[in-house]
């Protein structure tokens, strides 16, 4: 295994896209943003194929360029979703990287006054400058959206709030289940803020001004923090966390806010969006820190309860922690390309 890039069977082009949505946005993010467009082998010799399309979005802290990181052993995903297509392990689809990377390390793919409107960038911008630069076969039931971790949130929410534009998904260990995602966090936070008189803010101010993850409680405030400005911003758009930072005591009204994000909750809020769905990968490490196993099964079984057919679920559950199962993306991809390219069954 070579440990630099590898020629592609297919084509990656990389953009820059420039958004209106984002433009003035609340933290001064960048609005022109990267987007790289995967083609298949073979695009360029039939010019009246069109393709389905399979969206890719990054976990917390993940930005684009990311996705060019190369660890030992291992190949970067656009090299190993090229394999697939190369091999003819599935139909050939296009395949689309999408930023939406903050000052915060991320924005889980949610409208917020805290960090942007990221959930329109992604439907309202991106798809629609796909379909109208690429061959795509513009419809939901061509396009998919996949992602693990943060990502796996986002594709998991997308296509409920939006069936319309995603008619499948794939999600690697997702954020569900927040009272175990989460919740088990705050009382360290808790206990790191105490350095900072109780104040996060003044943390933020300081891994602001020094060199990032020097200090051990880096980690996990960053990340909260992140979510807070996502799920639960203030009215002046600053995070506020759903509990009480010197007692550790929820503030039920707040915390009623990030349950409202929790996708296995939102599943019976939007049965029909789910019924709706060509194909629902599930899956995570049964070691995952986040206990992000237990929020694949209940998310599998929020799916079953409100009457999707497990025929459309892929689920599976392996040995494995939260980290390194980034040899996942090709099967779902795989597994989404060949349900995207089916014949569309009519409903009766």
């Amino acid at each position: 295994m070579l440990p630099w890039s590898a020629e592609l069977a297919g084509r990656l082009d990389e953009h820059v896209f420039d958004s209106a949505l984002l433009r003035d946005n609340p933290l001064r993010d960048p609005h022109e943003r990267p987007l790289w467009v995967y083609v298949p082998p073979g695009y360029e010799d039939d010019r009246e194929r069109r393709y389905p399309s399979i969206y890719v979005i990054q976990g917390y802290s993940g930005h684009i360029e990311m996705w060019r990181n190369r660890t030992a052993f291992r190949r970067p995903f656009p090299e190993t979703a090229d394999a697939v297509f190369a091999a003819g392990e599935a139909p050939p689809a296009i395949v689309v990287f999408v930023d939406a990377w903050t000052a915060y390390g991320g924005s889980q793919f949610v409208d917020s006054r805290g960090t942007g409107p990221y959930h329109s960038y992604l439907c309202e911008e991106i798809v629609p400058w796909v379909d109208a630069h690429y061959r795509t076969v513009a419809d939901r039931d061509h396009r998919a959206i996949m992602g693990k971790s943060s990502g796996g949130f986002g594709a998991m929410i997308t296509p409920m709030l939006r069936p319309d534009i995603f008619g499948a998904l794939a999600t690697h260990a997702g954020d569900a289940l927040f009272e175990y995602s989460y919740l088990p966090e705050f009382a360290d936070v808790v206990r790191q803020l105490r350095a900072y008189d109780g104040d996060i803010h003044r943390w933020w101010a300081d891994f602001q001004n020094r060199v990032s993850f020097t200090k051990p409680e880096d980690k996990e405030l960053v990340e909260l923090y992140c979510v807070a400005a996502c799920f639960s911003p203030g009215p002046d758009g600053l995070p506020e966390l759903p509990f009480d930072l010197r007692t550790g005591a929820l503030k039920p009204d707040v915390w009623q806010r990030w349950l409202d994000w929790d996708p296995v909750r939102m599943v019976p809020m939007h049965a029909e969006a789910m019924q709706s769905m060509r194909a629902i990968w599930i899956d995570a490490g049964t070691r995952d820190e986040w206990y992000l196993d237990l929020g694949a099964e209940a998310f599998q079984q929020a799916l079953l309860d409100v009457g999707v057919s497990a025929d459309i679920i892929n689920f599976e559950l392996f040995d494995a922690t939260h980290g390194g199962i980034d040899y996942r993306y090709p099967m779902s991809l795989a597994w989404l390309a060949k349900h995207l390219d089916a014949p569309v069954l009519s409903m009766p």
